[in-house]
């Protein structure tokens, strides 16, 4: 970077073109331009934020894709919730899912208590009794005791450490005559008691089963739904910030166009030094930056053709304001592009021959200009 900016001395950061005279001026321009600064990194972080919801997002619907066509267009369809109206339809499907629910629970308590009215049933009423009959072995074989008395303890308890479902409740069901089962020999009484309540239990289990399937897909549809809608409040939220991104992107913008055409109307007049050293410094920029370069010529030129395919660049008969225009722009493109080559390592050889062609020719008409001046100066 040092042996880039060497060759244009008056490049420096603290040369503004403004009078001295004009401290402070220079103080206010300094001021706008750090409330600029700090406006943009506040910005930036609005994007970042934007541009992980998003990817997130983006992610979430490939993982998703397996939904039908049907489905998708559905989801177009659909209207943004408000907030308040997604809460009351959560409350509403919460309650309405507790009380279809409870129904299933109640229907599977009277199962419980037709096998629990059994003859065989009593062995399973109640915890064994470990101590009194002496079964020393019994929690080595046993990892989780159950009995009916439990389950019945929790179908009621009113605390909310009860059961939250009807498949809880027959798990356990079929624990208390699992565990009969594995500890009692095939043999006995025991063993062929908890095996033939456990056939009489399934049989009445598939009576129920197609309505408890029939409530958990419904649960999973209400729930996919809710985070359909949960997504679109976010989305919508997401959708004013990046409005409102671009509205401030917009004021930002317009700031900086008014700050710098204040800012180069205070310019001093460029001295002839300058002016040369300033053509240097273009044939020194990219070629991306060299086509900005023209437009910037263009924009105070309207007959001046940046694209053409003969370009004839005259450096004195440009304005104030292009000049110090042009000035700034080359200033920080080298800058850039000084650290660019530093960050490669100084290997660059993505111009292809058409790009150094006609940088080559716009730099020799630079030059050539330069030099027609400089032989009428001296005639």
């Amino acid at each position: 970077m040092e042996q880039v900016m060497a060759s244009i001395p008056d490049f420096e950061i603290a040369e503004t073109g403004i009078s001295k005279d004009n401290s402070a001026e220079a103080e206010q321009f300094k001021f706008r331009v750090d409330e600029i600064f700090q406006k943009v990194d506040e910005l930036e972080q609005k994007v970042n934020e934007v541009e992980q919801f998003y990817l997130n997002s983006s992610k979430k619907q490939q993982s998703s894709s397996k939904g039908s066509s049907m489905g998708k267009e559905r989801d177009k369809e659909r209207q943004v919730p408000s907030i308040k109206k997604q809460q009351q339809d959560a409350s509403r499907r919460e309650a309405a899912a507790a009380k279809r629910m409870q129904e299933l629970m109640r229907q599977f308590g009277t199962i419980v208590r037709q096998i629990t009215q059994h003859k065989w049933a009593w062995p399973f009423m109640q915890p064994v009794d470990v101590k009194g009959l002496g079964l020393h072995d019994y929690y080595e074989i046993i990892e989780k005791p159950m009995d009916f008395s439990t389950i019945k303890n929790q179908m009621e308890a009113k605390d909310g450490t009860g059961y939250k479902n009807v498949r809880d409740i027959c798990a356990d069901v079929r624990l208390v005559f699992n565990n009969a089962m594995k500890y009692n020999d095939e043999g006995s009484d025991v063993h062929l008691m908890a095996k033939t309540l456990l056939e009489k239990f399934e049989e009445k289990w598939q009576l129920l089963l197609p309505k408890v399937t029939e409530e958990e897909k419904r649960r999973d549809e209400e729930e996919a739904e809710a985070q359909l809608d949960m997504q679109l409040v976010r989305e919508a939220a997401h959708a004013k910030v990046v409005r409102d991104l671009c509205n401030e992107l917009y004021e930002v913008d317009t700031h900086l166009e008014h700050l710098r055409e204040t800012v180069i109307q205070k310019c001093r007049k460029m001295s002839t030094e300058e002016k040369r050293n300033l053509g240097t410094a273009i044939a020194r920029l990219s070629m991306e930056d060299l086509n900005k370069a023209l437009e910037i010529i263009a924009q105070s030129n309207p007959a001046f053709q940046a694209m053409a395919e003969e370009v004839e660049i005259d450096i004195d008969a440009q304005s104030e304001s292009t000049l110090w225009r042009l000035k700034f722009f080359v200033k920080d493109a080298l800058e850039l592009q000084s650290k660019s080559a530093m960050s490669t390592g100084g290997n660059n050889n993505n111009n292809n021959n058409y790009n150094n062609k006609r940088k080559k020719e716009i730099c020799d008409a630079i030059a050539k200009t330069a030099k027609k001046k400089s032989k009428k100066t001296s005639s």
